[in-house]
């Protein structure tokens, strides 16, 4: 490879971003180096930033923009780029940029810059992204100024509370307008709310600081903040139907990656899981472990959190999963050391298997998979002719994305009957609020699953309790919030029972034998395994002959109860047979979203459900 004939200064950014390419594991074709040298000599220029990308051919270009990439990050330092309107990522030690740019006033611009470079050495994972985020909330507050004052903003001293209810109002005009989204205005109000205030806590406002003579009502309070939208959904969870169909088609999402079969693996335990994109993407090459009792662990970062080694119950297939892609890794790198390697390395300048696939790389590929499948059919409830009837429509694509499974992970452990701090520390969250919006229910879609599932009501003896619909809406729903408690397989009416919370049953929740007991579908499965629990306890303990008498007695479950639990669920079981499968699905429906939002805390076993098998094909 010949330099001859080309400056000094040239020869050095050609040599320079060699090595930083090859430092950072890329392959340099010998045939795109020549050919890129033999333009620049044709062109005569001294430098390798003085060449037009239009110039070069068409193959060289993306060659051409990794070495000025490099070449320009040569000498730079956090100080110097500090000074910048736009930021290099890399030289903070993160990836993307940060844009400066719409800040319109040079005191904000400034005082927006020293925060940014004081938060940015104290945040993980996106931590680009979400400056960004909040550089554009100092942006809209920016363009607020610029265009309803008559000094553009310029004096901050001249600003005032005034100008913040101005600002104010001009988002709800923005959301009026659909300009911006509802959530947006929140989280705007709020970035700026606690950002001003540290802005002032740094010391921004003192003699010879950007913000100096800034008056201190100019703030946001806590009113000022507008109320977070409720959502119409219990969280962003896939329906069953979705994740077999999903899961079904987990093979051919090799076909849309460039990368081997990791962005399978990586789809495949997103949804096993739940764990963020990020955190599988960074899953070390050992990271399964076992406890005490031998079960499977997996082993991950939150960085988001700042908690490190975190371990996750797995089943056994999801262990398989990762013990394949380990021999598959450990065999593709056997010259690196264990602890050095990937669980999901890239192809690409990685040529020791230390570098993960990316999140975004494995979103767009993820993406171009899902709408390459056929259509996912769910039954959804659309009006005809006035009425309310389950159709199998088309699912909207859009919603399947990959941090949807980590809510549907919390929703699929939610319907099986989870406690919410187990489930807390399943999502590895701090607060249990935060796990609840994974899975919550609103009181629109809960009180019209409660009215479907009511009017299926049994009492005790297995007898249909028939009620008028006005007398249901205006009753039950008081009657569900004051008069009654949740027992195991039901409700109680009972008055001291419901005083104490469901902790003081007179006849020690023996539910099916007492007149303040009532039961409807949604109990069926728990009555199911009620009985089953009853006759399994019978029979050990007819079995059991290291006991007296009278303590076999008393633990022995009657045979009038387990006729009177036989007989009620029987009857439940033959009212829902006897609907139509239009009404069936809708009552299947409705006894989802009840369940989903039950909690019953007695003191005693709970029946939990078991979680749906989305591949019941696949082994460890």
């Amino acid at each position: 490879m010949s330099l001859r004939g080309l400056p000094e200064r040239l020869v050095a950014e050609v040599l320079y971003g060699l090595q930083a390419r090859t430092q950072a594991g890329f392959h340099t074709s010998q045939t795109l180096l020549r050919n890129l040298l033999n333009r620049v000599r044709e062109l005569e220029l001294s430098t390798l930033t003085a060449v037009k990308p239009e110039e070069l051919a068409r193959g060289c270009r993306g060659f051409y923009n990794s070495l000025i990439t490099f070449i320009h990050r040569a000498g730079k330092t956090p100080e110097s780029e500090r000074t910048k309107d736009v930021w290099d990522g890399a030289v903070f030690g993160h990836t993307g940029r940060l844009h400066f740019t719409e800040l319109h006033q040079p005191w904000l611009r400034e005082a927006v810059k020293e925060w940014a470079f004081t938060t940015l050495p104290q945040r993980r994972g996106r931590a680009m992204a979400t400056v960004q985020d909040i550089v554009r909330a100092f942006a809209l507050l920016s363009e607020s100024l610029r265009l309803q004052r008559e000094d553009r903003g310029e004096d901050l001293r001249a600003l005032g509370q005034h100008d913040i209810t101005t600002f104010l109002n001009r988002l709800a005009y923005l959301h009026h307008t659909e300009a911006i989204s509802a959530h947006k205005w929140v989280v705007t109000c709020r970035y700026l709310r606690r950002n001003l205030a540290q802005l002032r806590s740094m010391g921004l406002t003192r003699p010879g600081r950007p913000l100096h003579g800034l008056p201190e009502d100019f703030a946001l309070l806590t009113e000022d903040i507008p109320d977070e939208p409720e959502d119409t959904e219990a969280g962003r969870d896939l329906p069953l139907e979705v994740m077999r169909e999903l899961c079904k088609h987990l093979p051919s999402l090799a076909d849309y990656s460039r990368n081997g079969p990791e962005h399978q693996v990586a789809t495949e335990l997103l949804i096993d899981t739940g764990r963020r994109p990020h955190e599988i993407c960074q899953l070390p090459l050992d990271c399964l472990a076992q406890d005490g009792d031998g079960q499977h662990e997996l082993i991950y970062n939150n960085d988001k959190a700042n908690r490190k080694g975190r371990r996750l119950p797995i089943s056994q297939a999801t262990a398989g999963v990762i013990t394949r892609q380990q021999e598959r890794v450990r065999a593709a790198f056997p010259h690196t050391p264990v602890a050095e390697l990937v669980l999901l390395p890239t192809c690409l300048a990685n040529p020791h298997g230390r570098k993960p696939i990316g999140p975004g790389w494995l979103s767009q590929c993820h993406r171009e998979w899902v709408y390459s499948l056929p259509e996912f059919l769910v039954p959804t409830r659309v009006e005809v002719d006035g009425q309310l009837v389950t159709r199998n429509l088309p699912f909207d694509k859009s919603k399947i994305f990959l941090y949807a499974y980590r809510h549907t992970y919390c929703q699929r452990h939610a319907d099986a009957g989870v406690e919410p701090d187990v489930l807390r520390d399943l999502m590895d969250h701090r607060r249990l609020d935060t796990t609840q919006a994974y899975y919550r229910v609103n009181a629109q879609r809960r009180r019209q699953a409660v009215d479907r599932v009511t009017t299926m009501q049994f009492d005790r003896h297995g007898n249909r309790i028939w009620r008028q619909a006005q007398t249901l809406l205006d009753t039950e729903h008081a009657r569900r919030a004051i008069g009654e408690v949740q027992v195991p397989y039901g409700l109680c009416t009972e008055p001291s029972n419901v005083a104490a919370g469901g902790h003081d049953c007179p006849v020690r929740f023996r539910c099916v034998g007492c007149g303040h007991f009532r039961t409807d579908v949604s109990y069926l499965p728990d009555l199911e395994a009620y009985l089953a629990d009853l006759l399994r306890n019978r029979e050990r303990l007819a079995a059991f002959t290291s006991a007296d008498d009278w303590a076999k007695a008393e633990t022995m479950p009657s045979d009038e109860e387990i006729t009177r639990v036989r007989r009620l669920v029987q009857r439940v079981r033959a009212d829902l047979d006897g609907l139509t499968d239009e009404d069936r699905a809708q009552i299947q429906e409705a006894v989802t979203v009840v369940r989903r939002s039950r909690t019953v805390a007695l003191g005693m076993p709970r029946v939990r459900q078991p979680l749906p098998d989305l591949r019941p094909d696949r082994t460890a």
